[in-house]
């Protein structure tokens, strides 16, 4: 039988040997947030039916200034809906503040386009939904139908608990509630991720939406179900993500004159 020869090691390869450790967990990548430049693509279902793709694209901020895009190609037999949204907005600590927004819809059916201008300073959002204008009080913090996800991505990881959120949409300004349910493992095809279920809060039952994100993603989605009635209606996984690094811990300084005394 073989033995394990036992090493015994100097008080200064100890310290070597320490040092290692220290700079190696020093320069790892820090992880993301939900504010790292990422790239999300995911699989778009109805019930058990393939639909298309949809994909969330955050690249890198131009100073205080982001662009957030979504992009989706959908399609059931002869029916066809192609949509490209854009919101433009800034951060202030971790409030996002948004600032323009458009919404682009074509395929089967009348084709729309949705646009808001919040002017803060003038206390007012200039909206366009279809052919009708509207120019909305903007008292209050408000956002748009995109970049809230990002804020509601932010208060999450700060552990809030009142999740409610005014937003811009279709020339009127709709209130949500969300409700934390509670921590999930969501086995899907991109993998397994450790995920914090969340539900829509709504009046009726008739109407359900779940999601479940991820906090070791930045509380990216992993996966949304909505059913109508008791039934899966919409069913959007995870396909692929990407993060684009944004900086590396490390520390400016680092004091390597140790001298060990036998």
């Amino acid at each position: 039988m073989h033995k394990f020869k036992e090493t015994s090691l100097s008080i200064g390869q100890r310290v070597v040997l320490a040092t290692h450790l220290c700079l190696f967990s020093l320069y790892v990548a820090a992880a993301p947030s939900p504010l790292t430049p990422q790239t999300a693509e995911y699989q778009v279902n109805y019930g058990s039916i393939e639909l298309g793709k949809a994909r969330y694209q955050l690249p890198k901020a131009e100073g205080n200034l982001y662009h957030y895009r979504f992009d989706s190609d959908v399609s059931l037999l002869v029916l066809s809906d192609r949509r490209n949204v854009r919101s433009d907005f800034i951060r202030e600590g971790d409030q996002l503040t948004p600032m323009r927004y458009t919404h682009n819809r074509k395929g089967t059916g009348p084709s729309f386009q949705e646009q808001a201008a919040f002017a803060r300073e003038q206390e007012v959002v200039h909206s366009r939904y279809k052919d009708e204008r509207a120019k909305l009080d903007y008292t209050d913090i408000l956002y748009d139908p995109l970049m809230v996800q990002l804020q509601f991505r932010l208060d999450l990881a700060q552990g809030k608990e009142n999740l409610h959120y005014s937003m811009v949409k279709e020339g009127e300004v709709d209130e949500y509630n969300f409700r934390v349910i509670g921590k999930e493992r969501m086995n899907i095809e991109s993998g397994s991720y450790e995920t914090i279920k969340i539900e829509v809060v709504r009046d009726s039952k008739k109407r359900q939406t779940f999601f479940w994100m991820a906090p070791d993603l930045g509380y990216l989605p992993v996966r949304l179900t909505h059913f109508e009635k008791g039934s899966k209606q919409l069913d959007i996984k995870l396909l692929s993500y990407h993060f684009s690094p944004e900086q590396t811990v490390k520390i400016d300084k680092l004091a390597t004159d140790v001298t060990v005394q036998p």
